[in-house]
């Protein structure tokens, strides 16, 4: 038995009961008598793309090796790049051009110009790293840059004496203070701009919107003005936490409002029939579903805030002992050591200073990946110990069901009533 379908008289699909379900085939497509080949694989590039970003990088190589070596007075390696780049672009629509039409050409173009958009900005961070990691080296390989602080370490000091343990420790509770006062400030702003609304939450909105773009030293500033002058009347890492919360707030309430608004409305409208109220809604729906997406804020708000140079250089002092009491004298942080560090001309203290970044890199990596392991699941993705107790749930409920289903079986049958 053959079984035809001609759906619109050019293509024909032919299933045989000679081969079985699994082994059926599609005929290729005839389109007015011509064969139209077989399908192109999408996710690989084809032999002629390979030739044409081969050829186009070899042109681009050559001419700008004649712009700078030969024809015009050019020189920097900035320049070559920026040159050859530009010539490899125009080279690649050139031979593109030859066997594609207009709107393949502008697709393999775009295509290029954002994969190296990047390359370029992985290619920068990485260049950042590395640098910073290999000018530190010599000091990141002594312990006691870990574990010491600099009160008994002079400017002509080897890298064996003294480190930033002060500096390390004075950064984790600034830190931590502004993680404690912006997380529930950003989250809850959040949730009032999009679960009350109103005229003033379009007010709190573009007050939020412009303290995005405050400058640091205005932050830092106003907390001198306002706290120190006024109240403390000395530098302490409790007014750098301040000055670190006015930087941090406005990015976590941005981010948390973009993610709160991204939670399906059906989803709110499901619990709301099943009877619960707003805020149980807010708790149980709105927060779980938008995890993920708010530990990516306060990440965004902590890469804000842990690197800030300007507010804690007005706020928090200057030292090189440990200080542990937030509230009581200065706290260095560790922006503010390499900032102190890099200004000297001793060789070893600069060293320090470079040390001291490679620390910050790695210590905002590993709150980084904490964050992510404590938030970083979506919603309707449970740990392996959730998995278990649910499992665990569902066989209780399966047992209690079919015991319930056993003795209604081997209850006696009631009597009809006379």
């Amino acid at each position: 038995m053959t079984i035809t379908l001609d759906a619109t008289a050019t293509a024909t699909t032919t299933v045989t009961d000679e081969l079985p379900e699994a082994e059926a085939r599609t005929n290729i497509p005839i389109r007015d008598g011509i064969e139209l080949g077989p399908r192109r694989r999408v996710r690989s590039a084809r032999l002629d793309d390979q030739y044409a970003v081969l050829g186009a990088a070899a042109g681009a190589l050559a001419i700008a090796v004649l712009l700078f070596g030969w024809i015009a007075p050019l020189s920097g390696i900035v320049g070559f790049v920026a040159v050859a780049f530009l010539g490899f672009i125009a080279l690649y629509a050139l031979l593109v051009s030859t066997t594609s039409d207009g709107r393949e050409v502008t697709d393999r173009i775009m295509t290029v110009v954002l994969s190296s958009a990047g390359l370029i900005l992985f290619g920068a961070l990485l260049f950042v790293v590395i640098f910073t990691l290999l000018r530190g080296q010599e000091a990141l390989v002594h312990v006691n840059f870990f574990f010491n602080d600099m009160e008994f370490a002079g400017p002509l000091d080897g890298l064996d004496v003294g480190g930033v343990a002060h500096a390390l420790v004075g950064t984790l509770i600034q830190i931590g203070i502004a993680l404690a006062i912006s997380i529930p400030l950003g989250i809850v702003t959040a949730l009032f701009l999009n679960e009350i609304g109103g005229r003033f939450a379009r007010f709190v909105r573009t007050i939020v919107d412009a303290m995005t773009a405050l400058p640091s030293i205005v932050a830092g500033l106003f907390v001198y003005s306002a706290i120190i002058l006024v109240f403390t009347h000395q530098r302490s890492g409790f007014a750098a936490a301040l000055a670190i919360t006015v930087m941090m707030l406005p990015i976590i309430v941005r981010a948390s409002d973009v993610v709160l608004r991204l939670v399906a409305g059906n989803l709110r409208e499901a619990s709301y029939a099943l009877g619960a109220s707003r805020w149980r809604t807010v708790w149980h729906v709105v927060l779980p579903t938008a995890r993920s997406g708010l530990v990516t804020a306060v990440i965004l708000g902590t890469a804000r805030g842990i690197g800030e140079t300007s507010p804690v250089l007005l706020t928090s002092g200057i030292t090189n002992v440990m200080n542990t009491n937030p509230f009581q004298g200065p706290m260095i942080s560790l922006p503010l050591q390499v900032f102190d560090f890099v200004r000297s001309p001793e060789p070893n203290i600069v060293a320090r200073g470079f040390g001291t970044a490679a620390v910050l890199l790695l210590l905002v990596l590993a709150l980084f990946a904490i964050a992510r392991l404590i938030g970083g699941r979506g919603a309707g993705n449970l740990s392996p110990r959730q998995q278990r107790a649910a499992r665990a749930a569902s066989a209780r409920d399966a047992a209690r069901i079919n015991t319930a289903a056993r003795r209604a079986a081997s209850a006696p049958p009631l009597e009809e009533p006379r």
